[in-house]
């Protein structure tokens, strides 16, 4: 398929640029994928379409404040710096691990500066820069470098006093407390616990702690995966066949719990509700390593994900998704449309501009059953 094939018109006025103003009033389009009908709800109806039968699985992930604005201790030139995951403990290995943990001081990072970048050079951030990155070696992609940190108390710690909340770049921010403190809250799921995220899985943003205890009255049960999102998941696609593009890595763990609920549920017929495309690239990443043996249809385990899902993709795991409304031509509108086909999905888009949906990662949502 061509990539042109997934663009659709958006006028900008309806890229949303900040959250709602309450959490929970969003509002969500319904997709029924099997007849095309849309419904246009809120999110709280959400409750009304999950049964006891089925299962929830969110993306426990939790976004930290991965930029840095500072500047090159030589020059005193600006630069600034994107956190994207610490460093594998394998030196040769620029795939993410769940085991190269938040306390590391090794990171692989993206730079942005004005100067031609060299190994040994050294950055300071910070008010009274204490915080000091030394440029190890260049990565693959553009602007990577694995990065030291040094510093004389914990690193995220410093991250929390003067780290910024890494927002997408189509959310235009400059630089206010007032931003930073609605992003620090905002761009978090209430669910939030593993570290680790440069991104939020957005589809989560929406649950408040009510519409949880509606569907915990409802008897429906919810687990959690972790996967950590990378800044990847805003690049655009610009191979002109789709099959030619390349994913990036993002470390993921099923806890066991969570891989036994889903066996269940689907042994008994049940349907899993996936919260997000991070929840869904998991799944569907230990699926297709499990391949059905033992009448199982996941297991738990850790890893790194690059899968890449678009039509005509068979969803092993996936039976229902909630997700926002994502960008022309990104990956992200490539999975939906593998789950609810192309053209249903972009009919539904050009239904949301209508009707004034908002888009991206502060904007409404989409529930496809």
């Amino acid at each position: 398929m061509k990539t042109r094939q997934f663009w659709y018109p958006l006028p900008e006025r309806l890229i949303a640029q900040h959250p709602a103003e309450k959490r929970g009033s969003e509002k969500m389009m319904v997709l029924h994928r099997a007849t095309g009908v849309v419904e246009h709800r809120h999110i709280a109806d959400i409750v009304e379409y999950i049964t006891a039968n089925d299962l929830l699985v969110v993306n426990d992930t939790k976004v930290f404040p991965a930029r840095l604005i500072g500047e090159w201790s030589d020059t005193h030139g600006a630069i600034e710096l994107l956190m994207v995951n610490a460093a594998p403990m394998d030196a040769d290995d620029e795939r993410p691990s769940m085991t190269a943990g938040t306390d590391s001081l090794r990171w692989n990072c993206i730079i942005g500066s004005g100067r031609k970048c060299r190994e040994g050079q050294v950055a300071s951030f910070g008010p009274a820069g204490e915080l000091k990155a030394t440029l190890l070696k260049p990565l693959s992609g553009i602007g990577m470098w694995q990065v030291e940190f040094s510093c004389d108390r914990p690193l995220m710690g410093l991250l929390d006093e003067f780290g910024r909340t890494p927002v997408p770049p189509y959310v235009k921010r400059e630089g206010t407390a007032e931003e930073e403190k609605e992003d620090r809250e905002r761009y978090q799921t209430i669910y939030a616990r593993e570290v680790g995220s440069v991104a939020a899985p957005t589809a989560g943003l929406h649950f408040t702690p009510e519409i949880f205890a509606a569907l915990d009255a409802k008897g429906v049960r919810r687990v959690a995966v972790t996967l950590h999102v990378g800044p990847g998941t805003f690049r655009p696609v610009k191979a002109d066949n789709i099959e030619d593009h390349h994913m990036d890595f993002e470390a993921f763990t099923v806890p066991p719990e969570t891989a036994e609920a889903i066996n269940e549920c689907k042994a008994r017929g049940g349907r899993v509700f996936c919260v997000g495309s991070t929840t869904v690239r998991t799944l569907e990443t230990v699926a297709a390593a499990v391949d059905g043996k033992d009448g199982r249809v996941v297991e738990a385990g850790s890893g790194a994900s690059d899968i890449f899902i678009y039509p005509p993709y068979k969803f092993k795991v996936c039976d229902c998704m909630l997700t926002n409304f994502h960008l022309p031509q990104s990956t992200l509108l490539m999975m939906i449309s593998a789950l609810a086909g192309r053209e249903r999905v972009l009919c539904s888009y050009a239904l949301a501009v209508r009707n004034n949906y908002m888009f991206f990662s502060y904007g409404d949502c989409m529930l496809i059953v």
